[in-house]
């Protein structure tokens, strides 16, 4: 830890009232002493969502169905497996999964899953289930969260998404999603998982209803559970999409670009011991992304080759290999295609058409179709 550790009163200061070029500037700096040079990672994968029955009923949420609900679905294992085997196809080395909390559901078919993702797609990483989803799953079935990070460790996850933290203000939590987990609770979960050894992801939804001293407070919660576990590897923040959510009633306008890059340029300087921070292009557009890639960010997130949440809220971007060579070039940088941990897999120095149909013209012999595997 530093010793001149920004502190949360310092922080709120600078995000309130820094002019946004200095802001911008001064998380670029810390960047560029954590990772030095011009590099700007990013992973091929996809996040197929493997049920939208939920019982939460988050109002931030245009994704999810109600028991019952003629919309909602349960993909089998067998069709998780043949959607990530047609994705792998297409170049994807990670899967993201997640999903609602389905009462349906227990933990037998969660460990199918897993074992039909292996069989399926070998070799591919699996990022499986945030930590609402493990209580969920271990409410279901009877046993702690601990118990079953441990059996998913033993399939063979390696780690876990962010996915669920929101705002981690139970002030907030209780007006946006009040039967979801507390804030002690997700970071319970996560402390548990990194005892057992797994990496995750910090994430962070904001443009709601939440005030400045909660987004210092979530990067502060954050920042404390890494200098006692280590186990965040990257944070991820996006803005709210209201679409057509219970909260859009409330909340009609997406925040703007300009505050995303405040809100990256602030978890830049704050979280100090999280090695990386990512710019959700896909969720805040391209032009944010390369301005965020300028206050702090290293990493550009996921080539997503299916994505349904932010698709229900009505938020489309188009996300092609060649384009997202072209927007890291185009921002000053170098692109490098990495694994959910980091690993180096291929750097594209200045030809943009090295590789660039490479997710159009990838196809291996594979058991499922693409189309199978999108419908």
């Amino acid at each position: 830890m530093s010793p001149s550790r920004l502190s949360p009163e310092k922080a709120l200061e600078l995000y309130r009232h820094a002019p946004q070029v200095a802001l911008m500037a001064e998380a670029n700096a810390m960047r560029q002493a954590m990772h030095p040079g011009t590099d700007v990672s990013f992973v091929i994968d996809t996040n197929p969502n493997y049920t939208n029955v939920c019982t939460t009923d988050c109002t931030f949420c245009s994704f999810y169905r109600k028991p019952g609900d003629e919309e909602g679905y349960a993909l089998s294992p067998e069709e998780i497996g043949c959607n990530a085997a047609a994705a792998q196809a297409r170049g994807a080395t990670t899967i993201l999964l997640q999903g609602g909390h389905n009462p349906d559901l227990g933990l037998p078919y969660y460990l199918d899953v897993i074992e039909a993702l292996k069989y399926a797609a070998p070799g591919m990483h699996l990022h499986l289930f945030s930590p609402s989803e493990i209580l969920h799953v271990a409410e279901h079935s009877g046993l702690t969260t601990s118990d079953v990070l441990k059996q998913f460790w033993e399939a063979g996850v390696r780690t876990m998404p962010g996915g669920g933290a929101e705002i981690l203000v139970d002030s907030v939590r209780r007006k946006i999603s009040p039967k979801k987990t507390r804030t002690d609770a997700w970071l319970g979960v996560m402390r548990e998982a990194h005892e057992v050894g797994y990496k995750t992801s910090a994430t962070m939804t904001y443009g709601h209803v939440e005030r400045d001293e909660d987004i210092i407070e979530h990067l502060c919660r954050i920042r404390d559970l890494q200098d006692e576990t280590g186990g965040f590897y990257a944070f991820i923040p996006w803005s709210f999409k209201p679409g057509s959510s219970p909260l859009s009633r409330v909340v009609k306008q997406p925040a703007l670009a300009s505050r995303y890059v405040r809100v990256i340029a602030i978890a830049r300087l704050i979280l100090d011991n999280v090695p990386h921070i990512q710019a959700s292009w896909f969720g805040e557009g391209w032009r944010a992304g390369q301005l965020a890639l300028h206050a702090g960010a290293d990493d550009f997130g996921g080539l997503l080759l299916e994505e349904n949440v932010l698709f229900q809220a009505r938020h489309q971007v188009a996300t092609r290999l060649d384009s997202v060579l072209s927007i890291i070039h185009g921002a000053g940088f170098t692109p490098v295609q990495r694994t959910t941990t980091y690993k180096q897999l291929q750097r594209y120095e200045n030809d943009l058409n090295s590789d660039g149909s490479f997710t159009q013209q990838r196809i291996l012999e594979n058991s499922c179709t693409a189309e199978a595997a999108i419908t």
